[in-house]
C-alpha cells in the first residue's frame, strides 16, 4: 500500500462505481506518479519538496481563468502554506492527471439527477476516463476536478513531513503541528519543510489523513490575491507567445481557407525576400521559416496560393438553408424531453418563434504559436494547450518519435474559449520541426490566419411553439438544430460522439419548469463548416433560444417573467438563483422612459445562473446600464476569482450577443480581425454585480456558466425597453448601441 500510495493517488467514487463494468484492480490501481524527486521527494503527482523549496503541480492549464492559482490553493491550504510560499509548475503530461469530473455531465442525465441509473453511469464513464488517463482543461472542470484530491494531496504531504519531523526528534505525530511551510514543535520551535526534504525520502507517504475542517480555513472562500496577479498587472507574465530562446527560428504559415485542397502555389516573390531562410511544404499548405517573425509573415503574404474549393457550402446563404432543412424526421437526434401532450395543447393560436444563432470565432487576444525542437529521438514543445497528453500523440504521429519523448512545456494561455482544444498549430510545428531537425522553431499565426483557421462556434437555429392560460404558460414545444460541434471536433481526433449529442439542447432541456405540457428535441444539422467547442459550448445557443422563448410566452401570458419563471420553477437551487437576483436588481421597481429591465435563467454545466440586464434607449443607441448575477456553484474556492470570472463571463457573452458572427463567402470567413469580429467595448460595459450562492451539496466551475443567460437577458430587456423582440444574434442587426 506504501508503494502504490507513493506511485500514484486516486480520489473520487465514479471510478470505484465504474469498476463493475471495467474490472476493479485496473480502475482502482493509481497511475504512476510522473514526477521525479531529484534531491528530494514526492509525496503523489502535486507535491515535490526539496532542499530548495516546495513546487506544487497545477495540470489544468491556466488560459486567464485562474485555474492555476485555484488548484496552489487547494493545496497550500493543507499544506499550511503562504501564497507565496511555494513554486508552481504544470507537470508533465500523465495520466495520472486524469479529469475526474469530466463524466458529470458528459451523459445525458440531468445534473439534478442523482438516481441509481445516472450515478452508475457517471461511475462507468469515469472509469473509462480514468483508465484512458484523459487529461484535459475545460467544461468548467477544474475546481470540481481539484477541489478534493488536491486538498487531499496537500494533507498527505504535510502529514508525511510531520511524521519524519516526528522521527528525528522523536515526538508523536499527533503532538506537532504546521505553519507557513514549517513544523512547529510543542516548545514553539520550527523546522522548515525543507529542512525535512531527504527525511522524507525514506518514508512512505501518510495517506490515512483528515481534511481540515472548513472553520480552519485560511485560504479557501477568502479574498486572495492570484499567484499571477502582479505579473500580469505589470506586464512581466510569461505567456507562449513571448518564448524567445536563443538562436530561434521564426515561421509562419499559410493553411486553406477553405478547409481544403492545396493545388498550387508560386514562391518566387518570396523566396529572395530579405531574412526568409526556408519555404516549405506541408500538408495543407505552406510555412515560411525567417529569421524573425515580421519577415516571415510579409513572405508568406507574398505567395501566390491556388486553393481548391470548400467542402461545405460556399455561400453564408446555403448554411442558413442547411439549418433550416434539418427539421425533419429523418434528423431528430433526440427527444430529450417529453412531458404531457404537447401537440394536443397546440391550438390554432399557438405562439411561434424562430430563433437563429451564428457561427462565431473564438479569438482570444493572444493568437496561436508554439515553439518547437526536434532532436535525436526527442521533440520539445511549447505550447498552450487543454489537452497536453493528446498534443503528445500528435506530435509523435508526424515525428515518428514515441510520444513518451515528446516534451511537452505547457504555457500560461492569454485565452483561449475553447480554441486551444484543437491541433492545427500543433500539426504544423511538428511538420516544420520535422524537416529542419536540431533547430528552434518558434510558429506563430498571424492574427488573419487565426480568423482563417478557427474552428466556430455552431451554428443553429430552433422553432418553438407555446400555449397560454389562466395568465400562466401551459405548454411549450421547442425544436432546435444546429451543427453538431461535439461530432465536428471529435471527429478532428478520429473519435465519434456515443449516441445523441447533449450539446445540441445544452441550456434548453435543462429548463427547471413544470410547464404541463412541454418537449424539447434536437435536430442534427449535416455538416457544414468545421466548428469546435466555444465558450459554453451548445448552452450558448440553446439558452438563447430557451430563454427567450419563455420570456415571450410569459408576456403572452400577461405574467411578470420573473414571477412566472419563479411559479413554474421545480429545482430549489434554481429558485433561489431567481430570487436572490430579483432582490439584487430591485425587479418591479418603476423604470424611467425608455428603461427596462430583462431576466433570464440557464443552467449549464450544473450550475444554475439567472441574470438581470437593465437597458435604456437613447438617441445614441442601446446602453447597457447594469447586469445582476446570482449563480449557485456549491462551495466559492476564490470569491475574488469567482467575481472575475462570472465579470469576464457577463461581458464575454453580451459582447458576442450585440456584434459577433462568421459569415462565409466563397467557402472562406469573411471575417479577419476584430475590427469585423467586435467584442463588448470599454465604454459599452456595464456594472456588472455578482452573488454567488453556495447551496448545493458539490463543487462546481464558474469559467463558462455565466455566459449563456447573458444574451436572452440583453434580448429580454430591450424588449422591456422598446417593444421590439429580437430573435437573432448578433443583435446590432436589429439595434443600434450606443
Amino acid at each position: 500500500m506504501g508503494r502504490i500510495a507513493r506511485r500514484g493517488f486516486l480520489i473520487g467514487s465514479a471510478a470505484i462505481l465504474g469498476g463493475v463494468a471495467f474490472g476493479t484492480w485496473a480502475v482502482v490501481t493509481p497511475h504512476d506518479n510522473p514526477l521525479d524527486p531529484g534531491d528530494g521527494a514526492t509525496f503523489n503527482p502535486w507535491v515535490k519538496l526539496t532542499p530548495g523549496g516546495v513546487t506544487l503541480i497545477v495540470p489544468h492549464v491556466d488560459l486567464g481563468q485562474g485555474a492555476a492559482s485555484m488548484q496552489a490553493m487547494l493545496i497550500a491550504e493543507e499544506m499550511d502554506l503562504a501564497m507565496d510560499g511555494f513554486a508552481t509548475d504544470p507537470g508533465p503530461p500523465a495520466p495520472a492527471y486524469w479529469n475526474t469530473a469530466m463524466a458529470d455531465d458528459a451523459l445525458p442525465f440531468l445534473p439534478t439527477d442523482r438516481g441509481t441509473l445516472a450515478q452508475a453511469a457517471r461511475g462507468a464513464a469515469g472509469a473509462a476516463i480514468k483508465l484512458m488517463g484523459v487529461q484535459l482543461t475545460g467544461g468548467s472542470t477544474s475546481t470540481a476536478d481539484s477541489f478534493d484530491k488536491l486538498r487531499m494531496a496537500g494533507a498527505v504531504a504535510r502529514e508525511t513531513i510531520k511524521e519524519a519531523a516526528a522521527r528525528r526528534t522523536g515526538m508523536d505525530r499527533a503532538a506537532l503541528g504546521t505553519q507557513d511551510g514549517a513544523v512547529v514543535l510543542p516548545d514553539g520551535g520550527r523546522i522548515p519543510y525543507t529542512d525535512l526534504a531527504a527525511d522524507t525520502a525514506d518514508i512512505d507517504p501518510v495517506t490515512d489523513v483528515a481534511l481540515r475542517d472548513p472553520s480552519q480555513w485560511r485560504l479557501i472562500g477568502h479574498p486572495v490575491e492570484r499567484i499571477d496577479m502582479a505579473a500580469k498587472s505589470t506586464g512581466r507574465q510569461i505567456y507562449g507567445i513571448d518564448l524567445a530562446p536563443e538562436g530561434m527560428l521564426h515561421a509562419t504559415v499559410r493553411m486553406s481557407p477553405r478547409r481544403g485542397t492545396l493545388d498550387g502555389f508560386d514562391v518566387s516573390a518570396a523566396i529572395t525576400m530579405r531574412g526568409v531562410r526556408d519555404i516549405l511544404e506541408i500538408p495543407g499548405g505552406v510555412a515560411v521559416v525567417a529569421d524573425n517573425t515580421w519577415r516571415a509573415f510579409r513572405a508568406i503574404d507574398a505567395i501566390r496560393f491556388d486553393w481548391g474549393p470548400a467542402p461545405y457550402p460556399a455561400d453564408q446563404a446555403d448554411h442558413w438553408a442547411g439549418v433550416a432543412a434539418s427539421f425533419g424526421d429523418d434528423r431528430l437526434d433526440r427527444e430529450w424531453l417529453s412531458h404531457g401532450d404537447v401537440d394536443a395543447a397546440m391550438q390554432a393560436d399557438a405562439i411561434t418563434a424562430e430563433y437563429r444563432a451564428p457561427y462565431v470565432a473564438h479569438q482570444p487576444l493572444e493568437p496561436l504559436s508554439a515553439t518547437i525542437r526536434m532532436g535525436d529521438g526527442v521533440v520539445d514543445i511549447w505550447v498552450s494547450h487543454q489537452m497536453p497528453r493528446f498534443v503528445q500523440d500528435r506530435v509523435a504521429a508526424i515525428t515518428g518519435v514515441d510520444a513518451d519523448a515528446v516534451r511537452l512545456h505547457n504555457q500560461y494561455a492569454g485565452g483561449s474559449f475553447g480554441h486551444r482544444l484543437e491541433f492545427g498549430h500543433v500539426d504544423a510545428a511538428a511538420e516544420i520541426a520535422m524537416r529542419l531537425p536540431g533547430e528552434t522553431i518558434k510558429l506563430t499565426y498571424s492574427r488573419e490566419e487565426d480568423f482563417a483557421q478557427d474552428f466556430p462556434r455552431q451554428i443553429g437555429m430552433a422553432r418553438a411553439r407555446g400555449a397560454v392560460a389562466g395568465g400562466h404558460i401551459v405548454a411549450l414545444d421547442l425544436r432546435i438544430a444546429t451543427a453538431s460541434a461535439s461530432r465536428s471536433q471529435l471527429g478532428r481526433l478520429g473519435q465519434s460522439v456515443p449516441g445523441p449529442d447533449a450539446q445540441i439542447v445544452a441550456g434548453a432541456w435543462t429548463l427547471p419548469y413544470a410547464i404541463p405540457d412541454f418537449r424539447v428535441r434536437a435536430y442534427a444539422v449535416p455538416d457544414l463548416a468545421p466548428t469546435s467547442s466555444w465558450r459554453s459550448v451548445g448552452a450558448s445557443t440553446g439558452g438563447f433560444f430557451a430563454d427567450c422563448f419563455v420570456d415571450e410566452l410569459c408576456h403572452a401570458a400577461g405574467a411578470d417573467p420573473l414571477a412566472e419563471r419563479l411559479a413554474l420553477c421545480t429545482d430549489p437551487d434554481a429558485r433561489a438563483c431567481l430570487r436572490a437576483v430579483g432582490e439584487m436588481s430591485g425587479w418591479g421597481r418603476a423604470m424611467a422612459p425608455g428603461q427596462g429591465m430583462g431576466v433570464a435563467f440557464v443552467s449549464s454545466f450544473g450550475v444554475p445562473v439567472a441574470e438581470v440586464v437593465q437597458v435604456r434607449d437613447t438617441d445614441a443607441g442601446i446602453v447597457i446600464e447594469d447586469v445582476w448575477v446570482a449563480a449557485e456553484v456549491g462551495r466559492v474556492v476564490d470569491p475574488v476569482n469567482f467575481e472575475n470570472n462570472v465579470q469576464g463571463g457577463v461581458a464575454w457573452g453580451l459582447g458576442h450577443a450585440m456584434n459577433a458572427e462568421i459569415t462565409y463567402a466563397g467557402g472562406m470567413a469573411e471575417q479577419t480581425n476584430f475590427h469585423a469580429h467586435a467584442g463588448m467595448r470599454l465604454h459599452q460595459c456595464p456594472r456588472i454585480h455578482v452573488r454567488a450562492l453556495e447551496n448545493g451539496d458539490r463543487v462546481r466551475g464558474i469559467g463558462e456558466p455565466p455566459v449563456p443567460p447573458a444574451a436572452p437577458a440583453l434580448a429580454n430587456a430591450i424588449f422591456a425597453a422598446t417593444g421590439q423582440r429580437i430573435r437573432e444574434m448578433p443583435f446590432a442587426r436589429h439595434v443600434r448601441f450606443a
